[in-house]
């Protein structure tokens, strides 16, 4: 199998799914896969850290501090911007009046509230092409939201909103639509097609409409109001920021004073804008604003092609969970959110900015996957949920004593973007032969040796059993020569049809893959292997004797391997069915 992975599918308990977790096992979506470390390019060990005995580094209390700063309205963002682009590094030398620099700042910032409102109308669109709400197969336009101008603002609501922002995306679409439907006429006239079947549907009024309403709730988190007029689209300031807006314009300027501007909005002269941070963890479930991130994240952070970053994906990747939800009892073994499959949602003044999709099981936080908007990248986003994620650990011990972990999935060795797991330390390794858990400082100097090692081999060297030279090549691993660089959430996810696929090409069929008691470094029994045979449970040792010698051996080979993957323990209680 090319990837090395192999992975099943099926619905499972909080504490079947923490031993998976404990044998290497991980969860995309309903599928748990693993990696097959002897033969893989690049061996992943799962990671955990024990919370309490967490020791924050300089480098992650930076990044909570510059968090706060963040929060508190003292941290220079244009100067972090600049600091981490050396191609904006502009003219900051040069003297600035008071107000330019604050007419520059404010211009900037219109200019992202422009690019973040047609980003939004993009990803809307993107949805309801999806979901058929718009033709498949017509090349639409992008989206251009302009701000209006001071002599067109004649346009109020109820005289208490005033009108900022405004976008024709609705015409453009609509034409694009009326273009594709005279085509379609032209080359097939007798058989109507799907774009003419939506012609009633294509009037820049109705489009703009759809689009409003699907637009509407995220626009409000940002502070404004949304009304789709006559086909155009247009973003209204609410009474209480106009009020403010004119109040800053009317205000005198002392000429001793120093405007400073923060990317939450305009602030008055002497005073500093504070942030509302909001962390809500929420049952998983599916978000239009979270995909909207998400496919955002996905296409600037790691450059994705569009037509693959959907709905369903998402779905199948970060919503749908094998988990049994299970909801808090009151009592002190269950923590007050339950345990399950969550999403975690970061808000900034009401902002969707990041979201931590992670399983709470008993014993551990499973933290799965995070993305995060680009525009927010000096924030370091991902320390920080991290940072936040060990926090909620320690707090949730009062209710729930055994939960003391936090698993930070894959570590390989050999990827430099995998490297800030190590760092929160004091971390352990999982040992891919014998499941136990090895400090990665002893863990560490062997990795630099080898990319596959059984890592449990290194207690006998730290008991003075043995000394490092002595260990073979057998024991080490192979050398390999070309190790592929991994994402830095974790490795690789694959979708259903390639699961799939790789599950059957590492069946028992292939005898390279089967594995015997003189091969493996500890005799495999698989007496104690539980069964599942026309809906009845036994034990492997209480019907062995029906099988032929053929059989037998046949099915010997495949219960050896299939207790190395899950562990002696699971294999003795999770049903292995045989049809």
């Amino acid at each position: 199998m090319a990837c090395g992975h192999i992975a099943l599918q099926w619905m499972t308990t909080k504490f079947l799914l923490l031993d998976l977790l404990d044998c290497g096992w991980r969860r995309s979506g309903c599928f748990l896969y693993k990696p097959e470390m002897e033969r893989t390019c690049c061996p992943s060990y799962t990671i955990r850290l024990k919370a309490s005995n967490f020791v924050p580094s300089k480098e992650q209390l930076r990044v909570s501090i510059r968090m706060q700063r963040f929060l508190d309205g003292t941290l220079d963002v244009k100067k972090v911007d600049v600091t981490e682009d050396p191609t904006k590094s502009g003219n900051f030398s040069s003297p600035m009046s008071e107000e330019s620099l604050a007419a520059g700042s404010e211009n900037k910032d219109e200019v992202e509230k422009s690019l973040h409102l047609s980003n939004q109308i993009d990803n809307v669109i993107h949805i309801l092409i999806e979901r058929g709400e718009f033709a498949s197969g017509i090349q639409l336009p992008k989206a251009s939201v302009k701000r209006v101008s001071q002599g067109k603002r004649k346009l109020l609501v109820n005289g208490s909103e005033d009108l900022l922002y405004s976008s024709n995306i609705a015409f453009q679409i609509a034409a694009s639509i009326k273009r594709a439907q005279s085509c379609d006429k032209v080359v097939n006239d007798s058989k109507p097609s799907r774009v003419c079947e939506k012609e009633n549907d294509s009037s820049p009024k109705i489009i703009a409409e759809k689009l409003v309403a699907s637009l509407d709730p995220t626009v409000k988190n940002s502070g404004l109001s949304i009304r789709a007029c006559n086909g155009h689209i247009n973003f209204y300031a609410s009474s209480k920021q106009v009020s403010l807006n004119r109040s800053v314009q009317n205000a005198p300027v002392p000429k001793n004073s120093r405007m400073k501007h923060y990317s939450g909005g305009n602030c008055l002269i002497g005073q500093v804008k504070r942030r509302k941070l909001e962390i809500r963890l929420n049952r998983s479930s599916f978000d239009p604003e979270e995909f909207a991130l998400y496919r955002r994240y996905q296409l600037k952070v790691h450059n994705d092609k569009p037509q693959n970053v959907t709905e369903n994906s998402y779905r199948s990747f970060l919503v749908d969970t094998p988990l049994i939800q299970v909801s808090p009892t009151g009592g002190s073994t269950v923590p007050p959110c339950g345990f399950g499959s969550f999403h975690q949602q970061y808000l900034i003044d009401g902002q969707l900015v990041a979201v931590g999709v992670i399983d709470i099981l008993p014993k551990c936080l499973s933290s799965k996957y995070l993305f995060w908007d680009p525009d927010f990248a000096y924030l370091s986003l991902g320390k920080y949920s991290a940072f936040q994620e060990i926090g909620w650990v320690k707090e949730n011990q009062v209710y729930c004593p055994s939960l003391q972990y936090y698993y930070l999935g894959y570590y390989i060795h050999s990827c430099n973007k995998m490297r800030y797991k190590a760092a929160y330390h004091p971390s352990e390794l999982l040992c891919p032969l014998r499941y136990q858990w090895v400090p990665f400082d002893i863990a560490r100097p062997l990795l630099d040796r080898k990319p596959y090692v059984v890592l449990s081999d290194s207690s006998i060297l730290q008991n003075g059993e043995s000394s490092l030279p002595q260990i073979t090549d057998d024991v080490m691993g192979r050398d390999f020569d070309d190790v592929g660089q991994e994402d830095a959430n974790d490795v690789p996810m694959l979708d259903e049809e390639e699961m799939v696929d790789s599950e059957s090409e590492c069946s028992d069929d292939e005898p390279d893959l089967e594995t015997t008691s003189d091969d493996d470094p500890e005799i495999v029994d698989v007496s104690k292997v539980l069964l599942g045979i026309k809906g009845s449970h036994v034990k492997y040792k209480d019907l062995w004797v029906v099988f032929d010698p053929e059989q037998r051996s046949y099915l010997e080979s495949r219960l050896r391997r299939y207790r190395k993957v899950v562990g002696p323990a699971l294999s003795e209680r999770m049903v292995h069915s045989l049809g």
